[in-house]
């Protein structure tokens, strides 16, 4: 009828995702070209193919990443740290299983033996970090993300801070804490270091058998190989 108002039906918007306090990347950044840097102190029977082969890829990718983070193509950034963590985790354990042979066959003297598993456990302690991190909740995009987190609830690993209420936790601290990628790598220095995460509970099972996997690599390098190359001093 004239005069009376047009009634147009609301639709519900859509939630938008909003971020709490976007995590800073640039330690993950600087500890993966670390372990870059000491790949070149390894002996060429411990790496795989030409010196700048490996350190040339893991560059890309770290480059690409950096590149996909900042122009907001998260799935790109994350679908690169897999393979950056693959291409890790192939050269430490290659690098390893090496350690191994040239042990038993006297292939490298015994000081270099020992620098070889010094670079392979620190190797070890990066790579996994790297996992943790990317794998716990969804990676730091989703945990930096009210509309995807969860918190513990989502979580493979159970922090200390998750189960302190606001009130506990440090002023540094807000009620909205999440894990960075410090807390990953004090996790994986932790279990390559005590064989197990502390006081870190795994909750998930792909959690359990990463921690598994680190510290089986860690206890070959620090425990046997170590060992056997001081005895041989």
């Amino acid at each position: 009828m004239p005069g009376l108002p047009k009634i147009v039906p609301q639709t519900p918007a859509t939630p938008a995702t909003s971020v709490v306090t976007p995590e800073p990347r640039w330690p993950a950044v600087i500890t993966v070209l670390a372990a870059v840097g000491i790949h070149f102190a390894l002996p060429p029977s411990l790496r795989i193919g030409p010196p700048w082969v490996g350190p040339g890829v893991v560059l890309l990718m770290v480059a690409l990443g950096v590149w996909a983070g900042m122009s907001g193509r998260h799935r790109l950034n994350q679908a690169l740290a897999y393979l950056l963590a693959t291409a890790l985790t192939v050269a430490v354990v290659f690098g390893v299983i090496r350690l191994v042979f040239g042990l038993v066959g006297k292939i490298e003297s015994p000081a270099v033996l020992l620098r070889s598993a010094a670079i392979l456990w620190a190797t070890n302690v990066i790579t996994f970090a790297l996992w943790y991190w990317r794998l716990d909740a969804g990676g730091p995009h989703a945990r930096a993300t009210t509309a995807t987190y969860r918190g513990p609830r989502s979580a493979a690993f159970l922090f200390p801070q998750m189960m302190m209420i606001a009130e506990e936790l440090p002023d540094e601290m807000s009620e909205e804490w999440r894990p960075h990628f410090v807390d990953y790598l004090f996790l994986s220095f932790n279990t390559s270091t005590a064989f197990s995460p502390t006081d870190v509970p795994v909750l998930s099972r792909w959690a359990k058998v990463l921690t598994m996997v680190e510290a089986l690599i860690s206890f070959t390098t620090v425990i046997v190989l170590v060992a056997r190359a001081i005895n041989t001093l």
